[in-house]
């Protein structure tokens, strides 16, 4: 989305900026995503929220509409966002995806956050084992040291 777009959208009423919104992405994805129907009576949340993810996911030509949603469904699935991921799916077959190219974007998102659990969980034992860290700064949840107690 350009500037000229979005200054487009800007200039227009709320009602009729929200409602043009929603059909382009409902246009676009074959349905309208459950959050973005969620804030279609807050456009002060709404319209920058379109804006952003359609500038970061939709606009650019680097990467093929079908490539996006591969990322979308590996990603949604990392995270263990069942409604996310369930639309996407959606939005990939409507693009002519296979069962087995989303099941390999599947496959990939298992793969990463199984690498996040693992890269947390033993950087936490060795820390707590043998005193290794790669950090001294402070827990933000717990405000306690990443340092090693003696007992």
């Amino acid at each position: 989305m350009d500037l000229d777009d979005i200054k487009k959208i800007l200039e227009k009423d709320e009602e009729t900026a929200v409602s043009e919104i929603l059909s382009t992405v409902k246009n676009r994805y074959g349905e309208v995503p459950y959050i973005l129907d969620f804030m279609k009576d807050m456009p002060e949340l709404l319209i920058p929220k379109v804006m952003y993810d359609n500038s970061i996911m939709r606009e650019f030509e680097r990467l093929e509409p079908e490539t996006i949603e591969l990322i979308c469904i590996g990603v949604a699935s990392a995270l263990r966002c069942d409604h996310c991921l369930k639309m996407h799916i959606r939005v990939a077959r409507r693009l002519g995806l296979s069962k087995e190219q989303i099941f390999d974007a599947i496959l990939i998102g298992g793969a990463l956050s199984n690498a996040s659990v693992l890269s947390v969980g033993t950087r936490a034992l060795d820390s707590e084992i043998n005193g290794n860290s790669d950090s001294t700064e402070e827990c933000d949840v717990c405000n306690l040291n990443n340092r090693k107690e003696t007992v």
